[in-house]
């Protein structure tokens, strides 16, 4: 009978103890600190190598799941246009298409951070309603060169215009309960060899350019996680770089998710996560073995482990698959194509448009022109592109617009496409956009053309993506059969007394100088998306004044371009012997902070094409007096501005601020602060205000390591472009200040 009682006490006793001791085994956000001290060793070093999965075909990859612990598997897919994943699949008819949104470069035309983050607000609604966890964007590298071949994943040549841009991105993702990640930290400006090249950068240079973007973004984004880019930076692999990774990216600017490694397996492994990156992916066996022999060795301290392991699991909690979100694999897709068209409107520069060609009365017959116009670019490829279910093109987007087109130039255009694509799918390559050659028009057909229709209209495209930069030859510059066609269809049209419009729907820079005089308008796109080419016939036709300005310069010759000289754009700097090749295998960056409008603004003897921040409109703004006043850590500017046309559009104010002589040499005006105006009628006003700290305001100084402004008067400009100053101010500090951080980017002794 006692024998009888102690085990039914002792059976009382595991009613009431083995569920707690149980709980304390299954993962929640409060008991990350038990689990981690319930974890075997092999447990702690899976977590931090992602995993195969099949959760989400299509999906870039995954962390691994710890089933006993109640740790999911978690789903990363690519961006940053849209989430890319696999349309179809195998056992069922449902289809998986995702919104092809405008591209980076475009959304940072709008210089509209409301609109940025209304856009990506819809976006992470897909990537909650497709499982998936984090978005593997957005892209932020800076435009250093126009040739790189995915400059149209990231967003500016300026680090506050890209940071700002970028930190709407994230917020709106977001928003939706799922992740971002930031990429590529940093550095990361060149395609050919992308996997090794040494980027060798000043400190200053990397601290105000190609950091100075990321750390807006993670400040005021605060991104899930931060990418590690492939390449070395001063002779240390990125994701190998302890100053970068923890002592920068954490220490100095507070991130706290995790940070994980771009696609692909370095020798480093153990390096890799003692510098702080937390996971490395897509994950292979060997990082695994690699990480647990250091463990077992001792070379990574178990505080390293379970600090990376801790923050894997603050990631992994906050994460839809461990919440148990019933996702339903059917986001709204008509909404988000409205979203995406409206983004484009907003968004699309107007860079020429002499004797106000445009807006067209929209009752024309138009000649549509250029192989682009039926194979229309959305979006760039690679891990960028996403697969859509349609991009509608400008002979589509014409018609619906009510234009009337020249049949017989659709269908040959149309018959062009099919036998180019018919052909590569017969010799079973793939398809290549950045090839496809522009058909031919003789001369004496375009002649007839312009006799029969009311205006030209000549779509100029160009593609690129992941793994290869651009070209100068035929790809920058124009082609000699494109060229050729402008020269034919200006002449006869402009005979006819007829207008030529050109729509450049392009994911690059594209040299404008010698050719832009031939025609009477010039309406800039990009790579505006799956509803692009809507917009452009809104804009086209006046339903929509255009309102974006460049987010980079147009320069008049490639050369002029500091950066071109240390940027591989020809395919004859890849030989060599490997790992001495400059340019390929190490970059000097020479320039500086010398990049884009900072270079053109500070050597007045250099013109460019079309200026940083430039963009028409379908009417007119006056800018009043500013105002600059003193705030407790910086000024407060504020400018009224007026439309004075005949048109309802909206202003982009930018502020640039130079700073006083002595000390540091500077640019001769930096972009600190802008604002877009709301929809403005004819008459009406607004006074836009912009604030600006004094940390903001200061430069690096190198040999003190620090952030330095200086005491002194500062101009404050405010213009419509860089070079369009419509008002000025001044202000004065009585005081210098200074931010001293960390000397651990290493240093490089940088020559031409």
């Amino acid at each position: 009978m006692k024998k009888l009682n102690f085990i039914a006490l002792l059976c009382l006793a595991c009613s009431i103890t083995c569920p707690a001791q149980n709980n304390q085994l299954i993962l929640r956000e409060d008991n990350i600190e038990t689990v981690i001290a319930s974890m075997t060793i092999e447990e702690k070093v899976t977590l931090l190598v992602g995993g195969p999965g099949d959760l989400v075909p299509g999906a870039a990859g995954y962390t691994r799941e710890i089933a006993r612990l109640g740790i999911p598997m978690t789903v990363l897919a690519d961006g940053p246009a849209g989430l890319r994943i696999q349309p179809k699949r195998e056992g069922t008819d449902q289809t998986f298409y995702c919104t092809g949104f405008p591209t980076s470069t475009l959304l940072a035309s709008s210089w509209d951070p409301e609109l940025v983050e209304t856009v990506t607000t819809a976006m992470g609604n897909e990537v909650l309603e497709y499982g998936v966890d984090v978005l593997l964007a957005p892209g932020m590298n800076l435009h250093r060169n126009p040739l790189c071949g995915r400059n149209f994943e990231y967003y500016s040549e300026d680090p506050l215009l890209s940071g700002k841009m970028a930190a709407a991105y994230i917020r709106g993702v977001q928003k939706n309960g799922v992740g971002t990640s930031a990429k590529h930290f940093a550095a990361n400006n060149q395609e050919t060899n992308r996997l090794e090249n040494d980027a060798r950068v000043s400190n200053r240079a990397l601290r105000e350019l190609y950091l100075k973007n990321f750390e807006i973004a993670v400040k005021e984004g605060k991104p899930w996680t931060v990418m590690s880019s492939y390449n070395k930076l001063n002779g240390e692999y990125t994701q190998q770089k302890h100053g970068l990774l923890t002592t920068v990216l954490r220490d100095e600017w507070g991130f706290d998710g995790i940070v994980m490694t771009d696609w692909g397996v370095k020798d480093g492994t153990v390096k890799s996560a003692k510098a702080g990156n937390d996971l490395m992916e897509p994950g292979r066996q060997v990082e695994i073995d690699r990480i647990l022999a250091a463990v077992n060795e001792g070379t990574i301290s178990q505080e390293e482990l379970d600090r990376n392991v801790r923050r894997m699991l603050q990631y992994i909690v906050k994460t839809p698959h461990f919440r148990g979100y019933k996702f339903s694999n059917k986001p709204d897709l008509k909404a988000h194509a409205v979203v995406a068209r409206k983004a484009a409107e907003e968004s699309i520069i107007l860079l020429r448009n002499e004797d106000n060609t445009l807006p067209l009365k929209g009752s024309e017959k138009v000649a549509l022109y250029g192989l682009t116009s039926v194979d229309f670019v959305g979006i760039g490829t690679g891990s960028g592109e996403v697969n859509t279910k349609h991009i509608v093109n400008m002979q589509e987007a014409m018609t619906a617009a009510g234009f009337t087109l020249d049949e017989s130039l659709v269908e040959y255009y149309r018959a062009c496409f099919a036998t180019q694509t018919a052909t590569e799918k017969m010799e079973g390559s793939a398809i290549d956009k950045r090839h496809r050659p522009e058909p031919t028009i003789s001369a004496k057909a375009i002649e007839r053309q312009a006799q029969h229709n009311d205006v030209a209209v000549v779509v100029i495209g160009r593609i690129a993506g992941e793994g290869a930069d651009r070209a100068v030859k035929d790809d920058f510059e124009l082609t000699s059969i494109e060229r050729e066609l402008l020269q034919n269809i200006s002449m006869s049209y402009h005979k006819e007394l007829k207008q030529v419009v050109v729509v450049l729907n392009i994911v690059g820079v594209i040299e404008t100088a010698s050719w832009k005089h031939m025609v009477d308008a010039i309406v800039l796109p990009w790579a505006p998306g799956q509803e692009g080419a809507n917009a452009v016939a809104d804009i086209l036709k006046g339903k929509v004044n255009p309102s974006g300005k460049l987010p980079m310069t147009f320069p008049i010759n490639y050369m002029d371009i500091l950066t071109s000289y240390t940027f591989p754009y020809n395919w004859e700097m890849t030989k060599g012997r490997k790992g001495e090749r400059k340019n390929v295998d190490y970059t000097q960056y020479y320039e500086g902070i010398d990049v884009g409008y900072r270079h053109f603004q500070s050597d007045p003897d250099v013109e460019v094409s079309y200026p940083f921040g430039y963009g028409l409109s379908y009417t007119t703004f006056a800018y009043g007096k500013p105002s600059v006043k003193a705030t407790a850590d910086g000024i407060k500017a504020t400018v009224t501005v007026t439309n004075t046309g005949k048109v309802t559009g909206r202003e982009i104010v930018e502020l640039y601020v130079a700073a006083p002589s002595g000390g540091l040499k500077k640019p001769s005006r930096e972009l600190k602060a802008f604002a877009k105006t709301k929809l403005l009628a004819p008459g009406e006003s607004e006074t836009l205000t912009m604030k600006i700290t004094a940390y903001e305001l200061a430069s690096f100084n190198d040999e003190h390591s620090a952030w330095e402004t200086a005491a002194g008067t500062y101009q404050v400009l405010f213009g419509a472009s860089v070079t369009d100053i419509r008002a000025k101010a001044s202000f004065r500090l009585s005081k210098s200040q200074s931010w001293e951080v960390n000397d651990v980017l290493g240093t490089i002794q940088i020559t031409e």
